[in-house]
This record gives structure tokens, sequence and C-alpha cells, in this order.
């Protein structure tokens, strides 16, 4: 076993975002009780990780630095910590960590068991590396929130906006798959895959008809999955059903204050800030799906571990169709 790695770290918040990140070699992390030590093949880049950098959190969950980021990760595990028994050397893994502890951009990784499933050979490690946050935040979405039930019986009307992303295409998928009627925004370049991914009705969020939210059948959405940057209630209300919901996936201070306003005064329509919780069940959910061909990752592009600045800046513009993934190792 080597006992030095390359890694991707920066060492204050804020800076210039990509150009702050530098590879650099330091020591192999060592797995502590309940860990595993994981040669990453790959790892997903979300939002959540560049905006950490950003300052988010920072007052309530400060980091430690240096600050090797992210927390999605694909590999093989090569160490146990004590107590660990359900998985061995060899084992091909898809993992969450720590958002503060992170340590995803790197050759090696240590990740915790309680949020660590088995990779199934049909899963690439690039298609791994996609799903633990996005996959989390759709599923728990979906099920616990919407209320869609994944036996097609659910028939609700749902809305997602910005459906092309990394969480909206598994979105789309996952309401198809509940029985609901799905109309979706996106840009246009993305409408037919978004469309091919299962949406009933997908609308260009710059038209006119986009920018209202209507949907062409004239149908009232009972549920609104909002992921794209902070809207108003006021925004959805005239598309919405007589109890309709919107949760926004991306909420802010705004999205509780609104939420706790609309409790008091008993307001006919729900507007619910939503955030993941990680867990290996749940994981092990959205895996199953994917090995059983109901539920299909959509990657937009791939960086080795030495471009990882530029696949921090591709996620950085928010164009990217699906996930943005460094590989490792490989």
């Amino acid at each position: 076993m080597v006992n030095m790695m390359r890694a991707v770290q920066y060492s204050t918040y804020g800076g210039d975002g990509p150009s702050s990140l530098q590879l650099v070699d330091v020591p192999l992390p060592k797995p502590k009780k309940g860990e595993v030590l994981v040669k990453v093949e790959a790892a997903g880049i979300n939002a959540v990780d560049w905006k950490i950098q950003g300052g988010l959190l920072k007052h309530i969950l400060p980091l430690k630095f240096p600050h090797i980021p992210g927390t999605d990760i694909s590999g093989e595990v090569v160490g146990v910590g004590p107590g660990v028994t359900n998985f061995i050397p060899g084992d091909k893994i898809i993992s969450w960590i720590n958002l503060l502890k992170g340590g995803s951009l790197a050759e090696y990784a240590v990740a915790p068991i309680t949020s660590t499933v088995k990779r199934p050979p049909i899963i690439s490690p690039v298609e791994g590396a996609s799903v633990p946050v996005t996959g989390l935040t759709a599923l728990q979405s979906a099920k616990n929130v919407a209320g869609i039930r994944l036996d097609g019986s659910s028939n609700l009307n749902v809305l997602i906006t910005a459906a092309s992303g990394g969480v909206g295409t598994l979105y789309v998928q996952l309401a198809k798959l509940g029985g609901c009627f799905v109309t979706a925004t996106c840009g246009a370049r993305n409408m037919a895959l978004v469309k091919n991914l299962g949406a009933d009705e997908v609308l260009d969020y710059k038209t006119p008809e986009g920018l209202r939210y209507q949907s062409p059948s004239g149908r009232k959405y009972d549920v609104v999955v909002h992921l794209a940057p902070y809207q108003p209630l006021e925004a959805f209300k005239a598309e919405l059903a007589p109890k309709g919901m919107v949760i926004d996936m991306t909420p802010t201070l705004k999205t509780i204050a609104q939420d706790w306003y609309n409790k008091l005064t008993f307001a006919k329509h729900k507007f619910v800030p939503f955030v993941m919780t990680a867990n290996a069940a749940d994981l092990q959910e959205v895996i199953d799906l994917m090995e059983a061909g109901k539920l299909k990752v959509i990657v937009d592009s791939t960086y080795p571990l030495e471009k990882s600045a530029d696949a921090w800046a591709c996620s950085i513009r928010g164009h990217a169709t699906g996930k943005v993934v460094v590989t490792c190792n490989n």
C-alpha cells in the first residue's frame, strides 16, 4: 500500500472558485471505526460542493482547511476500520461522504459504511459516482414529500423544473415509474432528451409558456419540483391544483420563511423546503432501480483528477446535462 496520494484541495473560502483548487500530494487517510478506505475510481461533482467553497454554512459548520472537497464516490475497498464486517478489500462500492468532511477528489478516500453500498457489475464507476446526492435527493423527495408511489399508482400531475440536470433527469424517471403525468422545463437543446426519459410534456424555459410554467394540455399541478434557482410561491400559484405543493429543492431562508407563513395562515398551497438525508437503505434502492434497468443515469462529461478545476467550472456554469464526474486511478 502506498503512503501518499494525489488530491485536489483548497485552503480558504471564496477565492476564484476553480482556480483556487490545487492538485497536491498528501498522506493517505486512515479508516476509523465504521469506515472503509476506498481507492477512488470516480467522483461526482455537485452544486453544493462549490457552494460550500463559496461560504455556504461557514458560520454554522465551518470547514477545516485545507479541505479536499466532494462527497460522491465509486471505487474499490482497499482497507477497513475497526468493527467493519460487511465490507472487505476488493468490494466495489458506491458511497456518500459527509459534506463537511469531504474527500472524494482524491486517489483514495475514507467513507462511512452508514452511507455505502456495494456496486453491481452492471453499473460503471462513473454511473455509480453520479447517484449518491442526485439519486438520494430525487428518491427521498419523490417518496417522502411528493407522495409518489413507485408502483405506478400515484396518478399525480407533476411539474419538474430544470429537468435536464443531475437530479431532474432521475426525477422525471421516478415520477413516471410512479404513474404521474410529467410536465418538465429545460433548455431547448435538452428537450428531446427529457422527452425520451419519459416526460409527457416538455417546455423550453425561455418561452412565455415556460416562464409561466403553463402545461400545454392545461393541467394544474399537484406537485411542483422546483430545481431551478429560487422562485416565490406566487410564481406557481396560477398553475397549481387547489391543494398543490411546491417543493423547493435548493431551499433558502426565504423558502423556510414562506413554509412557516403558510403553516401559520393555514394556506391551501404548500411551499416545502427539501434537504437530503444520506443513508445506505435509500441509496441501495436507487442502485436496485438502476440494476433493474428502471433508472438511467445521464452523464454530461468526465474529467481526470488533474482537470478537476475544469469539472468544477463546468458545474458552476449550470448548464450541464446530467452529471459532471471526475475519474481517478484509471
